[in-house]
């Protein structure tokens, strides 16, 4: 006897389940000589150790397919269980290629959707370090938060470790009420907001308590190490040349990192000045760094951002 236990976490488990566990059946059916005990996010497989390989194979491809797509029908689910070769699940995959990065609380789907945010996760799959550089609204951020999140979900990195410089816009942290976490994280709610997207209150919670997700201020990350993670240095144009290569020689051997920023809103003093453009031009041509610039076609936010950006882009160049 063999057991093999499979993790769900990538997917909606729901949609492999199915309504009243419908899709559950059919796999039950498909393996009657093997013992499967469904819990959470859990499969758990019991029998002859061909069967479980076999069986594990064909969970494989449906899960490969959720991840792309999102959603399967019972039809085609049985369809794939009963494919010997499994050459049906790469055609479909192919003719929808808006993969689902997370699936968040009650089966939220988090993917990306336009052009540049897609080009973002194509260059996530092949470059450590990714500059992704364009105005507010274009889906930076979230998309950089929701790469992070599956990581994390598919054991590629160990934790998260979110950043931001603690950059006074017109007002002055000391005169902000609280401690300094208080003071802090309100430059640092965008984060906090993405993850609530993608991550399960009482999940995201235990991520925090453990540091298997860190949130902190830019200043925090020197002297360390990040190593085992995904970091996400956001809001980088306010962050100095200096403090912008100190981030960028923390990075560890086994760790990804994406910069994102908008050169059109630097908050610094005006004796100050950004380190983000100087980064991004000396960089450009180092193997296993990516670059992205998004544009106001990539604004996922109310219709009229869109107008305000080509506005204030206009009105700049007169």
């Amino acid at each position: 006897m063999t057991e093999s236990i499979i993790n769900l976490d990538s997917i909606n488990p729901i949609e492999f389940f199915g309504v009243n566990n419908g899709k559950l059946d059919l796999l039950k059916k498909k393996f009657p000589l093997l013992k499967i005990l469904s819990r959470g996010t859990q499969l758990k497989l019991s029998g002859a150790p061909e069967e479980v390989a076999t069986a594990e194979e064909k969970i494989g491809q449906i899960v490969k397919y959720l991840e792309r797509n999102g959603n399967l029908t019972e039809n085609y689910f049985e369809q794939i269980l009963g494919d010997e070769e499994g050459t049906k699940i790469d055609h479909f995959s192919e003719r929808n290629p808006n993969e689902v990065l997370v699936f968040g609380p009650n089966g939220r789907t988090v993917r990306a959707r336009t052009s540049n945010q897609k080009k973002m996760v194509a260059l996530a799959e092949k470059n450590d370090i990714i500059f992704a550089i364009g105005p507010a609204g274009t889906g930076k951020t979230y998309t950089a938060v929701a790469l992070a999140v599956r990581a994390l979900k598919n054991k590629a990195v160990k934790k998260i470790i979110l950043t931001r410089p603690a950059v006074e816009a017109g007002e002055s942290l000391g005169f902000l009420p609280g401690d300094l976490k208080e003071k802090i994280d309100p430059y640092l709610r965008p984060l906090y907001d993405a993850l609530d997207d993608m991550i399960p209150a009482e999940k995201l919670s235990y991520y925090m308590t453990n540091r298997v997700i860190e949130i902190a201020p830019l200043a925090y990350m020197r002297g360390r190490t990040l190593d085992n993670s995904f970091i996400i240095l956001d809001e980088a144009q306010n962050a100095t040349d200096l403090q912008i290569k100190m981030f960028l020689t923390r990075i560890g051997a086994s760790a990804q990192a994406i910069i994102t920023g908008d050169l059109t809103q630097i908050d610094l003093p005006k004796n100050q000045q950004s380190g983000l453009e100087r980064a991004t031009r000396i960089l450009r041509n180092i193997e296993g760094i990516g670059h992205v610039e998004l544009d106001e076609e990539d604004v996922v936010r109310h219709r009229l951002v869109k107008a305000i950006i080509r506005a204030y882009d206009a009105n700049k160049d007169k």
